[in-house]
């Protein structure tokens, strides 16, 4: 441990103004050079902020908002459904504490977008959790998980109350 602290304090010496990170999740290395973001197997999804709006949301913001029950993204024109609209489920989970900052950003020190999970990178993407029937194996899915269908080479998204598939 210290040994990272020291080195991240020697980094502004050294000349290297800009870190580009890769980060695991639910495995310990990294398997692929083009990846910023990337999940081990177990068969679970990411679950995205429920909302029940999203100002200032950049393109490629996913939500599950609230309002419109549905599973959300923003695209340059707007919002567009993944999922069937009032048909979802908002989960009863609620965050009990307060949004602070910008929330965490992979691939740059700093971001001008909103959100919870900013991923920064022209060269580097994030590979969503791959999952086989999610509907049969991701046991107690909340509205707004999102994953890779490897079974159906689609990604599915849950919205509380039904699985939608896209190619």
């Amino acid at each position: 441990m210290r040994k990272i602290i020291i080195l991240t304090a020697l980094l502004p010496f050294l000349g290297i103004s800009q870190m580009n990170a890769q980060v695991a999740i639910g495995k310990t290395d990294i398997t692929n050079a083009s990846v910023l973001l990337e999940f081990g197997t177990e068969p679970k999804g990411i679950i995205l902020p429920s909302v029940a709006s999203a100002p200032g949301a950049e393109g490629g913001t996913f939500i599950f908002n609230t309002a419109a029950k549905s599973v959300q993204v923003f695209q340059d024109t707007g919002w567009t459904s993944l999922t069937d609209e009032n048909q979802g489920i908002a989960h009863s989970y609620t965050n009990a504490g307060t949004d602070i900052g910008n929330g965490m950003i992979i691939g740059a020190s700093s971001s001008t977008k909103p959100g919870v999970l900013v991923l920064e990178s022209t060269t580097k993407a994030m590979v969503l959790p791959q999952v086989a029937n999610p509907h049969l194996t991701i046991k107690g899915a909340v509205a707004g998980t999102l994953v890779y269908d490897t079974a159906a080479a689609m990604i599915a998204v849950y919205d509380g109350a039904n699985w939608s598939y896209w190619k």
